[in-house]
This record gives structure tokens, C-alpha cells and sequence, in this order.
């Protein structure tokens, strides 16, 4: 559904519904019926302009939003037929409009602020203030931006020119990218303010892997999904791959592995297809890659030969309420080359851990009030550093309402 006419057949079925569903169950609230009339009254520009405007990643949003559960989940024509793929036509119009030529751009308020860490949440706070004049600093510990949406899905699901298009828009709004510069061992958040940043954004995601904590998981066969997406070339899995984990990145790894020449992908999960966090279209590209699936198998301890599992089993107790329990005596060896573990990310210490006042809760997440506001003066948060490991449209939705709060304590300076 790529071409204009394909996708204004597919909106012609729009009711334009006054209290739209699709809208209501959006994260960051997409005008999706003033969208569409828009596009239908021909108006595409204007149409990109919002969507930008409402959400600067509104085109990585329509190719990676888990849209079942939001729009296309809850649109009324679903209930007796096919849902409206909004989606489609989001991706089409973001894509025209941040292929644009020329960008226009807006005078300096001479008011310098810096923003850690260059995925989601970092992006949105940077245009966001960049647009109301503000100097805007990105500093990135990576060689280019995107974070998780760069490093952590593959090409073959998220085309790496829309992040190249996103950066020229930065790059157009007079934000400067210090890349490869990570924040804490060296350049502190003190050291920020002395140099005269008003205000500091943290939005430094969730980096370092969740483990297991079972025996094997050093083996030099073993490997962290996180780390695996981030250069799938340099690994060397051999022909037989087990991924632990049963969510969008676990169903990312074992496709990409799939693609680096795994003859045999197998996902292992201790509940059923119904439990996966993953959604049904990633499960179901999976499939078509030919990825198996081991279920009802929780991982015990890993070997040289593969990963030990038991067997587990549905109980329900006195309450009615459902249990998945280890079955006795059920222990096996599923043999494997590698094995990858996708069981979630935490974040790193290196800011938090060099900067005094900075409070973080049990979980290693950065502790912020409802408006982004964290215990340090002037310094701000958002995203996977803040609520753990969330999709890319609520990183953006947070980080709007705190670029908000962040101008509103800038212009009381």
C-alpha cells in the first residue's frame, strides 16, 4: 500500500467517526480523522506538518507502533470488518515531509540547553525546544542517532534512511551532535551547567541487558540480544540458534539470526503464544521466516551443548487465578550453537553514578515527578530511563510533556 491511490482507497472506507476510537487508544493522541481529510482534500503538506509537529517520529511510528493495540486495534470498522490502516497513510505523509528539500530555519534565543542521549525521547525534546529557539546541544554515545531504534531493530524492519531524514531536521534547526561522547566518565552534568547549559534532558534509554542469573550464562556461546542487533554481522552463531524470550526483540534477533545464515532458529518461552509480549505481526513475520517455537520451556542452566529447560504447566489455585509452574522431573537438553538471551534491557549507571542528587529507584531507573522534574536542579528525564524498557510511541508522549515543563522552568530563569 505504498502508492497515493492504493492508500486513498483504503481511507475512502474511513467513517471520520467525531469521537474517533483510533485516536482515543493513540499514545500521543495522532489527529488521525483531521489527517485524513487533509489527504483527501489534497492537502499533503499540511498533513505532514501536523503529524510531525505532534510526534517528530510520527514516521518511525507507523512502521513500528504496535498498531493492533492502538489505532488499527480499536478502529469501529474493525468490529464487522477490516480495521482502517492509518498506518499506511502516516508513513506515506511522514516520509514525503521529511524528505523535504528545505527547512526553515528559527532565530536563537541565545538560551543553551543539552539533551543526553539520542534515541526517542532525546530526539523529541531536541526539536521540541530547538523550535522555540532554544540552542540545543545532543550529545550521543554512539557514531549516530536513533538509540534502540538504530541499534536495536533491524534494517530489514526500519530503513535506516528515515533516522539519516530525521537528523537533517536537527541538523536544520541549528541542534548540534556531539556523537560518540558518553556523559558521565568524563563530561559530568556539573560540568554541563558550568559551560552555561540552563537546563539538562536525560533520555539515555535502557542499554544494558536483563539477565537470567542461571548457571552458563558467561559461556563464550551465549550472547545478550541487545548487544547481538547492534552488529549481527560480527557474530559467528553457527547453524543452530536458541533466542530466550518471547517479545519484540527476541522475535527480532531470532529473524535477524535467520538472516545471518542460522539454518535453525528456535524462540523458547515458558508460556504460550497467547502470553508472548510480542505483537501478533511480529509473531507472525516470524513464522514466515521459518522461526520455530519451543513453548511451555523455562530455561534452567546453559552448557557447551545447549540450554537445559523444564517443563512447565498451567495451574490454576482455590481463587481461579492462573499460574505457569515448573514440572518435576521434566528436565532436557535442547542442543545449540548459540544461544541469545532477550528477556528485556536496564539501564546503565553512567550518568546517575557521577552526578551527585540525581536519585534513582531499586531498578536502576531515574527517579522524576509527573512533569519530568528529577532531584537534581535543572535537570530533566524522560523515557526507558525513567519507566523501564516502553514502546517508542510512549518514549515520545512522555518526552513532549517534558519538553513542555522543561520550557516553562527555562522562561522563569
Amino acid at each position: 500500500m505504498q502508492m497515493n491511490q492504493d492508500i486513498q482507497q483504503e481511507m475512502n472506507r474511513c467513517l471520520g467517526c467525531k469521537n474517533a476510537r483510533c485516536q482515543k487508544h493513540c499514545p500521543i493522541s495522532t489527529p488521525i480523522p483531521d489527517i485524513i481529510r487533509l489527504f483527501q482534500a489534497g492537502e499533503i503538506e499540511k498533513a505532514g506538518e501536523i503529524l510531525f509537529a505532534n510526534n517528530p517520529l510520527s514516521a518511525i511510528c507507523a512502521i513500528v507502533c504496535p498498531h493492533e493495540k492502538q489505532c488499527y486495534g480499536n478502529c469501529i470498522k474493525g468490529i464487522k470488518g477490516e480495521p482502517i490502516q492509518f498506518y499506511e497513510l502516516e508513513r506515506y505523509l511522514s516520509g514525503l515531509y521529511l524528505a523535504k528539500d528545505k527547512w526553515e530555519s528559527v532565530p536563537s534565543n541565545g538560551e543553551k540547553v543539552a539533551v543526553v542521549g539520542a534515541g526517542p525521547a532525546g530526539i523529541t525534546v531536541a526539536c521540541m525546544l530547538a523550535e522555540k529557539g532554544y540552542e540545543v546541544t545532543l550529545f550521543e554515545m554512539n557514531d549516530e542517532i536513533g538509540g534502540m531504534i538504530r541499534y536495536g531493530i533491524p534494517k530489514f524492519r526500519l530503513p535506516s534512511a528515515l533516522l539519516e531524514q530525521i537528523q537533517k531536521r536537527l541538523l536544520a534547526l541549528n541542534v548540534k551532535i556531539r556523537y560518540n561522547t558518553l556523559i558521565g566518565p568524563v563530561i559530568t552534568l556539573d560540568r554541563l551547567m558550568a559551560d552555561g547549559y540552563k537546563a539538562i534532558f536525560i533520555g539515555t534509554g535502557v542499554w544494558d541487558p536483563k539477565t537470567l542469573n542461571i548457571k552458563g550464562e558467561t559461556l563464550g556461546h551465549v550472547h545478550y540480544a541487545v548487544n547481538y542487533l547492534k552488529s549481527p554481522e560480527a557474530y559467528h552463531l553457527g547453524d543452530k540458534v536458541l533466542v530466550i524470550g518471547a517479545g519484540n526483540v527476541a522475535m527480532d534477533a531470532a529473524r535477524t539470526a535467520k538472516r545471518q545464515g542460522a539454518k535453525e532458529v528456535t524462540i523458547v518461552y515458558r508460556k504460550d503464544f497467547p502470553d508472548m509480549p510480542a505483537t501478533k505481526v511480529e509473531i507472525k513475520e516470524a513464522l514466515e521466516d521459518e522461526v520455530l517455537f519451543a513453548t511451555y520451556k523455562a530455561p534452567i542452566e546453559i552448557t557447551d551443548e545447549g540450554l537445559i529447560v523444564q517443563a512447565t504447566q498451567r495451574v490454576e489455585d482455590e481463587e481461579g487465578r492462573m499460574s505457569v509452574i515448573g514440572v518435576e522431573d521434566s528436565n532436557e537438553l535442547i542442543q545449540a550453537d548459540s544461544i541469545i538471551i532477550a528477556v528485556s534491557q536496564v539501564p546503565n549507571s553512567n550518568v546517575v553514578s557521577t552526578s551527585k542528587g540525581l536519585e534513582v529507584n531499586k531498578y536502576g531507573l531515574i527517579v522524576t515527578d509527573e512533569s519530568g522534574h528529577t532531584t537534581k536542579q535543572g535537570v530533566f528525564a524522560s523515557g526507558d530511563v525513567v519507566t523501564g524498557a516502553r514502546t517508542v510511541v510512549e518514549a515520545v508522549a512522555n518526552a513532549k510533556k517534558v519538553a513542555l515543563t522543561m520550557e516553562d522552568y527555562l522562561k522563569q530563569l
